[in-house]
């Protein structure tokens, strides 16, 4: 097993892979590979990751509690269940409103 993922070949709760720090994020990977970065997040209330771009579009979904999404300077409001495509190149952040749990899928091909 990569040091950096989880177990493979067994069943995975994925809202119980991560656990709330108070006043942080915490980050775990699930897969990691050239093509693919599969990860889950948490982040404690009013809490915020950078602004960032990224060179890939990004699949975020929300698995508990309630964000706030900046894409490019526009605010989209998530919750539990709930689910956006961040735009390759494009400046995005996210903040926690409650504290959040979410999945984070990055693709890395298909760009040629």
């Amino acid at each position: 097993m990569d040091n950096n993922e989880v177990e493979k070949a067994k069943p995975l709760i994925v809202v119980e892979i991560i656990n709330y720090i108070p006043d942080s994020f915490v980050h775990e990977s699930i897969l990691s590979k050239t093509t693919v970065n599969f990860s889950v997040v948490s982040i404690d209330t009013c809490e915020a990751l950078t602004e960032k771009a990224s060179p890939f579009d990004t699949f975020v979904q929300i698995i508990d509690g309630k964000a706030e999404i900046l894409i490019d300077g526009i605010s989209n409001l998530l919750e539990t269940g709930q689910c956006i495509i961040m735009p390759a190149h494009s400046s995005h952040t996210i903040k926690a409103r409650e504290r959040i749990k979410m999945i984070s899928t990055t693709i890395k091909s298909g760009y040629e």
